[in-house]
């Protein structure tokens, strides 16, 4: 693992803890659209664009306003997002040695909102596209090697989801996976029990 010279981390799980606030922005869905799903049923799909999300859940009508009122909601408590302990100390000092770069499901307003709020620099930032498939898709993390001018085994991706799981694997890339996060994996080679641990393998 010495060779790695681009980390891609996901966002929400692996570097803000941002449950609760998902949790606000989707009651404020139910609220707003007279929408039964629970968040526990929400909450399972998480890792795919949020438009993906409602289709799984068998949400098919009024798509584009939903999002806009998921993301209303997701701003309106942008309180709830927290760090995790040691995230911010870990970005700052792999940005001296890495390229780093953001792969989330979160669209590029919010995403681009946390990173402001938290003072956060990435080289690269990379949301879902209209038009384009996200996670697991692996195009983008493909765009970033091009880009960069990279073989994959100096490319690492850092998810804590079965999604982030298998867009490393579409990708041909290692995976780190944050266990402290929002989804209990098993058997997975490089696992981290807080993000402080990315240093045992690099």
């Amino acid at each position: 693992m010495k060779k790695i010279k681009l980390i891609i981390f996901d966002l929400d799980g692996v570097i803000v803890d941002s449950k609760l606030n998902m949790k606000f922005a989707w009651d404020f869905v139910k609220k707003n659209n007279k929408i039964n799903v629970g968040f526990n049923a929400y909450f399972k799909n998480i890792g795919i664009p949020f438009e993906d999300i409602l289709i799984k859940l068998g949400i098919k009508n009024n798509i584009q306003q939903l999002t806009k009122n998921y993301s209303k909601g997701s701003i309106k408590y942008f309180n709830k997002i927290k760090m995790f302990k040691g995230a911010k100390s870990v970005i700052n000092k792999l940005n001296k040695d890495y390229y780093l770069a953001l792969l989330t499901s979160k669209d590029l307003k919010r995403t681009k909102l946390i990173i402001k709020k938290f003072k956060l620099k990435f080289d690269s930032i990379n949301c879902p596209v209209s038009g384009k498939q996200g996670k697991p898709n692996p195009w983008q993390i493909i765009k970033m090697i091009k880009k960069y001018k990279l073989e994959k085994k100096q490319v690492v991706y850092v998810g804590d989801t079965k999604v982030d799981l298998k867009t490393a694997k579409n990708a041909g890339i290692n995976f780190f996976y944050a266990r402290y996060g929002y989804e209990g994996l098993k058997n997975i080679k490089y696992s981290l029990k807080n993000i402080k641990e990315i240093y045992n393998y690099l």
